[in-house]
């Protein structure tokens, strides 16, 4: 798999952000088939940063049920993997500075 494949979109929320300043952490939304070894080269070919760790977790989907006016509406939220990766000392990635 392509690097672009297996990295779908990187986590920017309040608790990521505040991993990135204080752990040098980040995390990232990924393909459910790649695993550490992949997601490893492919945050360091698409950010040129070097790696240290890395740390995966599988969200199942859940059950979603919505009352609307006429009927009981029920749908899936989709699964998905996510990967925090650790940055070695003195790396830092800067989602922000294509914008």
């Amino acid at each position: 798999m392509r690097p672009v494949d297996i990295i779908i979109k990187p986590i920017v929320s309040e608790k990521m952000t505040d991993l990135g300043e204080k752990l040098n952490q980040y995390g990232f939304i990924v393909n459910p088939k790649a695993n550490k070894l992949q997601i490893k080269d492919a945050v360091e070919q698409l950010y040129n940063v070097s790696v240290e760790s890395v740390n995966t977790m599988v969200y199942p989907g859940k059950s979603k049920r919505r009352y609307t006016r006429t009927r009981i509406e029920q749908g899936r939220t989709n699964k998905y993997k996510k990967a925090i990766v650790t940055l070695t000392n003195g790396e830092s990635i800067d989602f922000f500075s294509a914008i």
